[in-house]
């Protein structure tokens, strides 16, 4: 039996290799382009040992035990057959996938499956050949299978205890392979991510592994329908478009409309997103909160500064999310680790390519971490900076390098010489616990591992940042935005804490003029409004508002399982399986229970079913990306 799992084993490496290998030659002039060969093949390997890992685990720990039992080598064999068959099945069936969508079999390979009758009559029709041709390295694989599985050849027996050794040797092995790293973080496909090419990204992985992960992601997909009521599709997207304001261009992408440029300029400005972590308006004095952010609120004196923006949600990737692809919170989980929002998917970065920029992400941690590294890289940046690419940074805790850590290296990007416009997002992590930041750059008040300890180091990370870029050539060309993710220490006896949702949110640099501006405002806002600002006319799907021009006097978020829409005082709640409820709510906790307005019910109802509608029918997209969406 061991001699069994061990052929296992070196037959699906050196098949999943020999199918990446045709895969990539096939696409050779891509991974030319994107640097060549070996990040596909090393990735690949741990990909491969992973699924490899799952597949055999059992059966190899178990064999020192079970020897030559012929039961347990019919079944094992039987086992290792059909797990064969289908690694072979999603390897035949992944050229064509890659022709038809420009990535490796995903959910909709899933999708399809439900329509047996279907798909298979079209594939007959335009693809016979395609079909008769991959029937017949089925039919060998099958065969070969049954050669290579089908027996075992006998094997001596071992002691009790070299048997005992070798299953905690192999056991140690197996779960290492699984896991795939040694890092804080298992392997996820966003660990083998290396270029801005999402179909580039999707050779690493084998097929039945993106499949299975897609399967395991769809979880994460709940039905906004299901938890809070129904509306008609219409109806949902006319009231988002018409509290927009948008007028659709696309009977297919229902939200995508021209924004015109408030600002006009020579050359577009260049955009750096600033986000902070946990940083919420309790710590900001500007805003109401405790004396911790004395930089941040000299800066605020000096930009555009919202004194009532709030998140969207309670996590980093709600806010990434909100602020990077002006995506609404539903009670699914975020948008960077949905599996159908890896590539196609609109954000500034996907806006902003047509328009001559490059974009790059920034960030002190691992990048992999909650999908980001796939997420950014696969839809519209072109390169990505995280911890394994910092040089001697000055502090490494828990998350990651130090807030300087990121600024410098934000810094040092921004003052090179380039003859393109560039959008930078940079991503702090040390306001996080367990609270570490470098010693000697403040004087922390009582225990310095406290979040009011690293919001004074991030507020001075900050201010150092920006005491050098306002001397720098490149401040006059490039406007900032300073948001926080979310708040830390969300909690509370409301149904949806306000309080715990406003964070502060500031625009500066280039031209742009000191304002304390008192609207109501969503995380969603910002991205539409820094594109008008920046000088960009361009068409995209976001319905947030561009601030320049209209006011939103709402905002909306997600609290666990609760949806909250404020407009204006009216803060309408919903729960799962309940009647909405509404409040009047005053700042910062003051909620009077109302009478319910239906109208402004089916407007909160119409803004948390419409991510799920238009996530599920790929239409959170831009016209010239593919696949193309589905008719809503």
């Amino acid at each position: 039996m061991r001699a069994l799992v061990l052929t296992f084993i070196l037959s699906s490496l050196c098949m999943l290799t020999l199918s990446r290998c045709l895969l990539a030659y096939w696409q050779r002039q891509r991974v030319q382009q994107a640097g060549g060969l070996k990040p596909i093949l090393l990735g690949g390997l741990r990909i491969d040992a992973n699924q490899i890992a799952m597949i055999a685990g059992i059966p190899a720990v178990l064999s020192f035990w079970l020897g030559d039992s012929p039961l347990a080598i019919t079944v094992v064999g039987i086992w290792f057959q059909f797990a064969w068959l289908l690694l072979v099945l999603l390897e035949v069936s992944t050229p064509q996938f890659i022709h038809e969508y420009d990535t490796r079999p995903n959910r909709l390979y899933v999708e399809y499956l439900k329509h047996p009758r279907e798909v298979f009559g079209m594939l007959w029709k335009g693809y016979k050949g395609v079909l008769i041709g991959a029937a017949v390295v089925l039919v060998f694989a099958a065969w070969l299978g049954n050669r290579l599985f089908g027996y075992a050849p006998p094997q001596p027996g071992l002691s009790w205890w070299l048997a005992a050794i070798l299953s905690v040797i192999t056991a140690l092995i197996i779960f290492l392979a699984i896991r795939g790293t040694l890092g804080h973080r298992p392997i996820n496909p966003s660990s083998v991510a290396y270029c801005g090419d999402s179909m580039l990204n999707s050779l690493p992985l084998n097929s039945l592994y993106s499949v299975a992960y897609a399967i395991y992601s769809m979880k994460n997909e709940r039905s906004a329908a299901d938890i809070y009521g129904k509306l008609d599709d219409d109806e949902v997207i006319t009231i988002v478009n018409t509290s927009a304001g948008i007028t659709s261009l696309s009977p297919t992408i229902p939200s995508l409309h021209r924004q015109q440029a408030s600002a006009t300029r020579n050359r577009p400005l260049n955009l750096v997103m600033i986000v902070q972590e946990s940083l919420g308006a309790q710590y900001v004095s500007n805003l109401g909160g405790a004396q911790l952010t004395p930089c941040l609120d000299k800066l605020a004196a000096t930009g555009w500064n919202f004194s009532r923006a709030y998140a969207t949600g309670t996590r980093s990737v709600r806010g990434l999310e909100a602020v990077v692809a002006g995506f609404p919170p539903t009670v699914s989980d975020a948008a960077l680790r949905l599996s159908g929002a890896q590539n196609n998917f609109c954000t500034m970065a996907q806006i902003l390519k047509p328009q001559g920029y490059r974009s790059r992400f920034i960030y002190g941690g691992e990048a992999h971490f909650d999908n980001m590294k796939s997420f950014f890289l696969g839809n519209g940046f072109d390169d990505l900076y995280d911890l394994p690419t910092f040089e001697n940074p000055a502090f490494v805790g828990t998350w990651g390098a130090s807030d300087e850590d990121m600024f410098n290296r934000l810094h040092t990007l921004l003052e090179q010489p380039s003859d393109q416009p560039t959008f930078t997002l940079a991503f702090s992590v040390s306001n996080h616990s367990p609270w570490e930041y470098p010693e000697g750059r403040i004087t922390p008040d009582g225990d310095p591992a406290t979040v009011e300890n690293t919001v004074r180091y991030a507020d001075w990370a900050i201010g150092q940042f920006f005491e050098r870029a306002q001397h720098c050539d490149y401040w006059k060309d490039t406007v900032f935005l300073i948001v926080a993710d979310h708040d830390s220490r969300v909690g509370g006896a409301n149904l949806v804490p306000l309080r715990h949702f406003h964070i502060p949110a500031l625009i500066l640099g280039a031209d742009i003029q000191a304002r304390q501006d008192d609207r109501l405002i969503s995380q969603i806002d910002l991205p539409p409004t820094l594109l008008s600002v920046m000088g960009i006319t361009a068409e995209h799907p976001m319905p947030g508002h561009d601030l320049t021009l209209s006011t939103p006097n709402r905002a909306m978020m997600q609290y666990g399982e609760n949806y909250g829409y404020l407009k204006g005082e009216q803060l309408l709640v919903l729960e799962p399986q309940r009647e909405p409820t509404q409040y009047r709510y005053q700042a910062p906790s003051s909620y009077t229970p109302t009478p319910l307005d239906q109208s402004l019910a089916r407007e909160a109802l119409a803004h948390v079913l419409w991510p799920t509608l238009v996530y599920q029918k790929q239409a959170y997209t831009l016209p010239h990306l593919r696949p193309a969406p589905q008719s809503i």
